[in-house]
């Protein structure tokens, strides 16, 4: 792709070749150049040397690893430039001090955004998500507005948001793709398949986002932190879900561009998406990624990438000045 994100869908080997990544599979040598890479996505079984992730670590590329289930691993990134203690601090002083208030923005922000994407089915004709939409509109603000909520109760009201909006779906989607329940591991069906897919490229975008800010990825909000995961790329890249995760799953299934009987492959007790299926999901997700809307406060055009690293740049101002953080609303466009 043209945007500096290579995604492997095959298995094969990265290598590096003189000033040039080489990707060698069974139909033969692929060359990806150094200058306009900066992401790759290896969605299958991918070999890499020390060689070679040292030649990737100078150029500056992140790489990320999806197991066999379509799950994000893990990512190799350069070793950290963009380092700053005095960030760190802040981000360590605001979890032991604001944490709470911080969580309720993000709750608050996925609220916005879910209501949104509800909203425009209103609009044309799905008057059932109207409930969900005043739900979200009257009671959400108020659950947040409560100075003595602990993070247990956020996370509930959160958990309860996601659950309505998903009940939704029997309004928007054909009937093969109806969510009954959320099934993260494996996914049990079509539709928990495509959530699960989407939200995995979307928090390793993130990461490479958060990778270009001065933020330490290990300290978080909404989500607890923890060894051995991005646990901030989470807190980002929960209040994106709706507009570029879901958007991009109800337009592929409501033009029957993804169809249950030709790009799943079910066995036993769960469901992924085929080889023809995750190319397709792809193409269209990384559409959404560079896809521009019209920026308020900087009046320039912004992709939705690039919002997500700008998320990350608020969050920074926050700490370090004390600026208001409102994280990415589809309905105020930033």
């Amino acid at each position: 792709m043209a945007n500096g994100t290579k995604y492997l869908m095959s298995m094969g080997e990265l290598k590096r070749k003189d000033n040039s990544v080489l990707f060698h599979n069974e139909k033969g040598n692929f060359y990806l150049p150094i200058e306009s890479t900066r992401e790759i996505y290896c969605m299958n079984e991918i070999t890499v040397n020390s060689k070679f992730l040292d030649f990737a670590a100078k150029a500056g590329i992140v790489i990320h690893f999806f197991n066999y289930y379509g799950y994000y691993s893990g990512s190799f990134y350069p070793k950290e430039t963009l380092v700053s203690g005095k960030v760190t601090i802040k981000q360590v002083e605001a979890f032991l001090n604001n944490r709470n208030k911080i969580a309720k923005t993000f709750v608050q922000g996925i609220a916005d955004n879910i209501c949104e994407v509800l909203y425009h089915y209103y609009r044309h004709d799905k008057k059932e998500v109207y409930d969900t939409v005043e739900w979200i509109r009257e009671r959400v603000p108020e659950y947040m507005e409560d100075d003595n909520l602990g993070i247990k109760q956020i996370l509930r009201i959160e958990g309860e948001i996601w659950q309505r909006f998903y009940e939704n779906f029997k309004y928007i989607l054909p009937e093969d793709f109806i969510l009954n329940k959320r099934v993260k591991r494996p996914p049990d069906n079509p539709i928990n398949a495509l959530i699960s897919f989407g939200n995995s490229i979307l928090y390793s975008k993130t990461v490479s986002q958060i990778y270009n800010t001065h933020l330490n990825q290990t300290i978080s909000y909404l989500h607890e932190p923890s060894e051995g995961r991005f646990s901030l790329s989470l807190d980002l890249s929960e209040v994106f879900k709706p507009a570029i995760v879901y958007r991009t799953i109800f337009e592929l299934v409501n033009t029957k561009q993804i169809q249950v009987g030709r790009h799943f492959d079910k066995k036993y007790n769960y469901c992924l998406l085929n080889e023809e299926g995750k190319k397709m999901f792809v193409q269209a997700i990384e559409q959404r990624f560079e896809s521009v809307f019209d920026h308020k406060k900087l009046k320039r055009k912004i992709s939705y990438k690039t919002a997500i690293r700008l998320d990350g740049y608020k969050l920074i101002k926050y700490l370090v000045e004390g600026e208001n953080f409102r994280p990415f609303s589809l309905k105020h466009m930033m």
